[in-house]
């Protein structure tokens, strides 16, 4: 006797994978225009080769997500990120734990370096430590969660000031001096600034607690703004200059990994979303 299929069979034949499959690679290619959007304004014909797809199909999926909002078309520039997305994008931000996201690798940097690890942000010019990870080795940092601390005279708030200018710099440094942070040169306070600039990262040289020193790098959002940094501390006698030359790329790993989960890229960076301190 021959089978009749039934609903069940229907409901389980493979013509429907083709459709699913084909659903997943529109979804796909919807996300690729929205990624080729994002880097700036991309007219259709560009967007197209970008992509490798035809005018049409290209054109086809651009409108689609115009009709959400998730795009817009400007006349002359072409299509670009819609209101949809900078919703998205804001809702994200105001939704971001920086501590929670940060810390499977503030605990991994810790473990690798046997060194106190911490995190803080820029607070009323001062650097706010938001979190700290001990190290195995028995070295007393007096650093606490919730305190605030120079900007001038620590790693990590250097980290902090960056992208800032020469004039801001001395404006920070002349305060902190007079509200009683160690006694500091300018002149070697700005060399090794405008050092730290060129390489991305930052020491405390025993600047802020005495024999304790401290390798620190920014962290970056998706616009590519410093919002917080990271540094490993330790004790003058496991921070040998040769030491912190070392960390430095670990630092630097780490901090770039962060600011990776907070949608920051390569790609910002090359296109000078950094300022360069005059």
């Amino acid at each position: 006797m021959r089978h009749s299929p039934s609903n069940a069979d229907l409901s389980e034949s493979p013509a429907k994978a083709p459709r699913a499959t084909s659903g997943s690679q529109t979804l796909l290619r919807g996300l690729d225009v929205i990624d080729a959007v994002v880097e700036g304004p991309i007219t259709l014909a560009n967007l197209a080769v970008k992509l490798g797809l035809n005018r049409s199909t290209a054109h086809r999926l651009a409108s689609a997500l115009i009709d959400r909002r998730y795009l817009t078309f400007v006349p002359r520039q072409g299509y670009q990120v819609g209101p949809k997305l900078l919703a998205l994008g804001y809702l994200a931000q105001q939704q971001t734990d920086i501590v929670q996201i940060s810390r499977r690798h503030l605990e991994e940097l810790a473990a690798a370096t046997e060194d106190t690890v911490h995190l803080g942000v820029l607070d009323s010019e001062r650097a706010l430590y938001l979190a700290k990870i001990p190290g195995r080795r028995r070295v007393e940092i007096s650093s606490r969660v919730g305190e605030r601390h120079p900007l001038t005279s620590t790693g990590l708030g250097k980290a902090l000031l960056l992208d800032d200018n020469a004039a801001h710099w001395r404006k920070l440094f002349d305060e902190d001096q007079a509200s009683g942070s160690p006694p500091a040169d300018y002149g070697l306070w700005l060399e090794r600034m405008r050092g730290y600039v060129k390489v991305g990262r930052t020491f405390d040289l025993q600047e802020n607690e005495d024999m304790i020193r401290c390798v620190a790098a920014p962290v970056r959002d998706a616009s590519g703004s410093i919002v917080a940094a990271l540094s490993v501390s330790s004790a003058a006698q496991y921070m040998a200059d040769e030491r912190m030359e070392a960390l430095s790329a670990e630092v630097l790993a780490i901090a770039a990994a962060i600011s990776g989960d907070l949608g920051w890229s390569p790609e910002i960076a090359r296109k000078g979303a950094r300022r360069t301190p005059v």
